[in-house]
């Protein structure tokens, strides 16, 4: 897994064969942010990223000045590993949570720039994770939320939905919080 711009850009991190968690790719990865930084400056911005999985998203936000990011994953393993990578690079903007997303989902009160998230593609609930994220207001006024999913989903009629990215088997569904106010 390899951090692809910002201040620990290049830096590796052996991801052990026992996980069960695929990390987005890095050509998905690259392609997605380089979408991203139309929409969003990511210095001095606030991010939860939910479902880290490897955590490969959580360190690129870091990397790219993100003030604070917030890691979600419940695996015990791999939520270790998250930790140990951020104690590597010494940076305390990431707070690593072992938690389930969906009970963090309903709990959470603070509003975020930017939300990622990437759920294992065979959770069912992968269509209800857009309109949690909305009623609860997690985003801050012009904040995105970028959904990971396979390509059995289609998100295009969701009110805050605004475009669709695909890498090969790596789908994208980009959503703007400003999204109703122009309906």
């Amino acid at each position: 897994m390899r951090i692809i711009t910002g201040k620990y850009k290049g830096r590796h991190f052996e991801i052990p064969r026992s996980f069960k968690a695929r990390p987005t790719t890095d050509f998905a990865k690259e392609n997605i942010f380089n979408v991203l930084t139309q929409y969003i400056d990511f210095e001095e911005a606030t991010a939860l990223d939910l479902f880290s999985g490897t955590g490969s998203i959580s360190l690129e936000l870091m990397s790219r000045g993100c003030l604070q990011v917030v890691s979600v994953e419940m695996d015990r393993d791999h939520h270790r590993f998250i930790c140990e990578c951020i104690k590597k690079l010494g940076d305390k903007s990431c707070i690593p949570l072992r938690a389930d997303v969906f009970k963090i989902l309903k709990a959470c009160h603070q509003q975020y720039d930017f939300i990622f998230a990437d759920p294992p593609y065979a959770l069912k609930e992968i269509p209800q994770i857009p309109d949690l994220v909305f009623e609860k207001g997690l985003l801050k006024e012009d904040g995105m939320f970028v959904l990971e999913h396979g390509k059995d989903h289609d998100f295009s009629q969701h009110p805050h939905f605004i475009e669709h990215r695909s890498y090969g088997s790596v789908n994208f569904s980009l959503f703007r919080a400003e999204a109703t106010a122009d309906a």
